[in-house]
C-alpha cells in the first residue's frame, strides 16, 4: 500500500476540515455582528495564519482516527489471543459496572461514559471475535461510522462557532464551556431557540453525502490493512507532524496581536480557544498578571478607601442620621443593555415602563457592569468587589461565608432572601446564596397552579412576580423588615413569553419582545406591589446584570458594559440624576448610605453620594481586567500584559450627554503610570483578600 493511501483517511477529513473553517470564517467576517473594517494585513493573517493554525489543530484533534487506524489488525482475533483480550474487556466491564471502579472516585458522569465506551469496545470486538466470516462487513461498517462521526462533529463544531458568535461575537471562550456543565438548559435553550429538526435533518444529510464521498476514497485503509512495519512508520511520522503542532499552536496564537479584536479572533481557532479557557477557568493573580509588593497595593488603596488600615479593607461606615430600616427589594434584570431604553437613544419603545420609572427615581446615568455574565453581576451586587480574573466567585468552591449585602442585612435584623424563575442550581447560585445566608425560592417553590408559561430558563416573569409578591405579603406579617433580591429569566433566547401580553408576540422569539415583555412584567409588579401595605416603607433597586452583548472592536468596548440602574422609593427617595461614572459593585453601598446604615465594611464599592468619592468604574471579562478613570481605560491581561486607551467621546445627536455611550479607544502614546498602579492595587488587594481568606464575614 502506497504513502498515499495509508495516510488518506487522514488528509481527505483534513480537507473538509479546511473547507469548513474557511466558509465560517468568510461568514463570520461579513456577519453584521462584526462591526469593523479589516487591514490587509489582518486579512492575510486571518486566512493564512488562520489555516495554519486549522491544520496543527486538526492533527491533534486526529488522534483518536490514528488510535483507531492502527490498532485495526486481524492476528489480534487468532487464537488464543483473542478470547485472552476478549476476557479482559468482560473484566473491565464488569469492574466499571461494580460501582467500585477508580471512575467512581471523580463523580459525575464519568463512570457512566466509561461504562458505555468499554461497553462498546467489548461488543465489537466480541463480534469480530466470533463472527470471523462477517468480519469485513462489520470493520466496514465501523470504519464508516467512525468517518461519519468525524464529518459530523467537524460540521456542528462549524455551525456551533457560528451561533456562539452570533450570539457573542467571538470563538469559544469561558462562556462555552460554562455551558457544558448545565446540559439542561443549554440543550433546552437550543430546542427552543432554533429550527432544531430541520437543522439536524440538514446536518445529517450533508454529514452522510461526505462520509460517503470520503469512504469510498478511503476504504482501502481496511480492505488491505497495513502491516506491523508499515503501521511503525505511519505512527513515527504522526507523531512527529503531533509533536510539531504542540509546539506551532500556541506559538501561531501569540500572532494573534492586533489592536482589532474582531481580527484576533477570526485568525484563531475555536477549539483551541475553548482548549485555553477550559484551562485558564482558575487564574491566579499572582501568577498570571502584573503585581507589586502587597504593603504597596494597599497602601494605593488606601487613597480611594482612606478609612482602610493594613492588609484589609476592613473600616467603619458610619451616619450622622438615624438608620432608616425600610424594606428593600433588588432586581436584576437579565441582559439589559441601556442601549434598549429610549433615553440612551433607541427609538423603537420596547421599555415604557423602565423609562416612566426612571424618571421618578435616583437615577445613575453613567453605570457600568463589571462583566458579560449574570453571575458577575450577581457577584457585584451581592459582595461589591471588583471582578477578579478566572471564574465569578458565585462559582468557585471557596464562595461560602463571604461579606455580602445580605450579611449587612442580616446584622439589621432583615429576612433575605434569593427569588429567581428557573432552577437556582443554574451557575451555581443555590449554592452560593444558601452559602451566603440566603432563603432560596425558585422554580422548585411554585405550585403547578401558579405556573402560566415556562420555558427552559424557567417560569416567565409574570409569574415571578406574582410569587414574590406573595413572599413579601408573608413576610410583611413578621413585623420584620425584609431584603429580597430577584432575579429575571424571560429576557433571555430562546425569547418565549405569553401571548397578548405585548404587541411583540412571544412565539417570535424576538430580543425587542423579550426586552419589552421583562418591561411589562415589571409594571405589573410594581402596580401590584403598589397596592400591598409594606409598599410605602419599600426602597426598589432596579439594575441588569449585565449587557445583551459583549462583541466589540477591542477587548472590553465600554458601551457593550453601560447598564440602566435606578433607586425608587416614592415619599422617601426624590427624583434626581446622579451623573458620575459609576460601577455596578457601587448600588448597594449607595442604598446603605441612603438608609444610615453603620456598619463594618470590607466592601469595594463606595456610596457614591458622598463628598469624597472618586469616580471609577469595573468592567472585565474572565481574563482581561479593566479600569475606568480619568477617561482611561486600562487593562490587565494574563502574562504581566498591560494596555491603556485614551477614551474619546463619540456623542450622537438627539442624546442627553449623560446619557452617550459609545467612545472610541485609542491606544495611548504614553502610559499613565498611576493608573497603572492605581488598577494594580485594586484586582491585587481583591485577589489577595479572596485567596487568603480575608473577605469572610467574620
Amino acid at each position: 500500500m502506497s504513502l498515499h493511501k495509508k495516510l488518506a483517511p487522514f488528509y481527505y477529513l483534513a480537507i473538509f476540515y479546511f473547507i469548513v473553517s474557511f466558509i465560517l470564517r468568510v461568514v463570520l467576517f461579513f456577519h453584521p455582528i462584526t462591526e469593523t473594517s479589516f487591514s490587509f494585513l489582518d486579512t492575510i493573517k486571518i486566512f493564512g495564519l488562520g489555516l495554519v493554525s486549522d491544520l496543527f489543530v486538526f492533527v491533534i484533534a486526529s488522534v483518536f482516527l490514528w488510535l483507531y487506524l492502527i490498532f485495526i489488525s486481524n492476528s489480534k482475533y487468532s487464537k488464543p489471543s483473542g478470547y485472552i483480550i476478549f476476557g479482559i474487556f468482560v473484566a473491565l466491564f464488569l469492574y466499571i459496572a461494580s460501582g467500585k471502579s477508580i471512575f467512581n472516585e471523580y463523580g459525575g458522569a464519568l463512570p457512566e461514559i466509561a461504562l458505555i465506551f468499554v461497553g462498546l469496545k467489548t461488543l465489537f470486538f466480541g463480534l469480530l471475535l466470533f463472527l470471523p466470516n462477517y468480519r469485513d462487513k462489520i470493520r466496514f461498517w465501523l470504519f464508516s461510522f467512525v468517518i461519519f462521526l468525524y464529518v459530523l462533529l467537524i460540521l456542528q463544531n462549524g455551525i456551533s462557532e457560528y451561533f456562539f458568535w452570533n450570539e457573542f461575537g467571538v470563538k469559544y471562550n469561558f462562556i462555552a464551556v460554562n455551558y457544558l456543565v448545565y446540559t439542561n438548559e443549554v440543550i433546552g435553550n437550543i430546542m427552543q431557540s432554533y429550527p432544531v429538526i430541520p437543522l439536524f435533518s440538514v446536518l445529517f444529510l450533508i454529514a452522510g453525502t461526505v462520509t460517503y464521498f470520503i469512504v469510498k476514497k478511503t476504504r482501502t485503509y481496511i480492505d488491505t490493512i497495513p502491516t506491523f512495519i508499515e503501521k511503525i512508520k505511519i505512527t513515527v511520522l504522526y507523531a512527529m507532524v503531533f509533536m510539531l503542532s504542540l509546539f506551532m499552536i500556541p506559538r501561531i496564537a501569540i500572532s494573534e496581536n492586533s489592536e482589532n479584536v474582531f481580527a484576533n479572533e477570526l485568525q484563531s481557532n475555536g477549539l483551541y480557544k475553548f482548549y485555553l479557557a477550559f484551562k485558564n477557568s482558575s487564574l491566579d493573580y499572582f501568577k498570571f498578571y502584573k503585581t507589586m509588593p502587597n504593603a504597596e497595593a494597599y497602601k494605593i488603596l488606601k487613597q480611594q478607601l482612606p478609612t482602610i488600615s493594613g492588609e484589609t479593607t476592613l473600616r467603619k461606615i458610619q451616619s450622622d442620621s438615624a438608620e432608616n430600616r425600610k424594606n428593600v427589594v433588588l432586581i436584576t434584570i437579565e441582559s439589559y443593555s441601556a442601549e434598549f431604553m429610549k433615553r440612551y437613544g433607541n427609538d423603537q419603545n420596547i421599555t415604557p415602563f423602565l423609562d416612566s420609572l426612571a424618571d421618578k427615581s435616583l437615577e445613575f446615568t453613567n453605570l457600568y457592569a463589571v462583566g458579560n455574565r449574570t453571575v458577575r453581576g450577581l457577584e457585584a451586587v451581592t459582595l461589591c468587589i471588583p471582578p477578579t480574573a478566572g471564574e465569578s466567585v458565585v462559582k468557585r468552591e471557596d464562595n461560602k461565608n463571604k461579606f455580602s449585602t445580605g450579611f449587612i442585612f442580616k446584622q439589621k435584623g432583615y429576612t433575605t432572601k434569593y427569588l429567581y424563575g428557573g432552577d437556582a442550581y443554574f451557575d451555581n447560585m443555590k449554592d452560593f446564596y444558601s452559602g451566603n445566608g440566603y432563603d432560596i425560592v425558585d422554580e422548585n417553590s411554585f405550585t403547578p397552579q401558579e405556573i402560566t408559561f415556562s420555558n427552559v430558563w424557567g417560569v416567565c416573569d409574570e409569574d415571578m412576580s406574582n410569587k414574590a409578591i406573595k413572599v413579601m405579603n408573608a413576610e410583611a406579617k413578621t413585623n420584620k423588615p425584609f431584603f429580597n433580591h430577584i432575579m429575571t429569566v424571560s429576557n433571555h433566547r430562546p425569547f418565549t413569553y405569553p401571548n397578548n401580553k405585548i404587541d411583540i408576540p412571544g412565539d417570535i422569539k424576538s430580543r425587542d419582545g423579550g426586552v419589552k415583555y421583562t418591561d411589562y412584567a415589571l409594571k405589573r409588579f410594581f402596580e401590584m406591589a403598589s397596592k400591598q401595605p409594606w409598599f410605602k416603607n419599600t426602597v426598589f433597586v432596579i439594575v441588569a446584570d449585565h449587557c445583551a452583548s459583549s462583541a466589540g472592536k477591542t477587548e472590553l468596548p465600554l458601551d457593550k458594559y453601560r447598564i440602566p440602574a435606578f433607586i425608587y422609593s416614592p415619599g422617601f427617595i426624590p427624583a434626581q440624576k446622579c451623573n458620575k461614572l459609576v460601577s455596578q459593585i457601587d448600588l448597594m453601598p449607595t442604598l446603605f448610605g441612603l438608609l444610615n446604615f453603620n456598619y463594618e465594611s470590607k466592601f469595594y464599592g463606595e456610596d457614591v453620594l458622598k463628598s469624597d468619592y472618586k469616580p471609577r468604574a469595573f468592567i472585565a471579562t474572565y481574563q482581561d481586567i479593566g479600569l475606568i478613570k480619568d477617561n482611561v481605560l486600562t487593562i490587565l491581561s494574563p502574562k504581566q500584559k498591560v494596555k491603556q486607551f485614551q477614551l474619546n467621546l463619540l456623542p450622537k445627536e438627539g442624546i442627553a450627554p449623560e446619557y452617550q455611550i459609545f467612545y472610541d479607544e485609542i491606544p495611548l502614546t504614553k502610559e499613565r503610570t498611576d493608573l497603572v498602579n492605581e488598577t494594580i492595587s485594586y484586582y491585587q488587594t481583591a485577589s489577595d483578600m479572596l485567596k487568603h481568606k480575608k473577605y469572610q464575614k467574620n
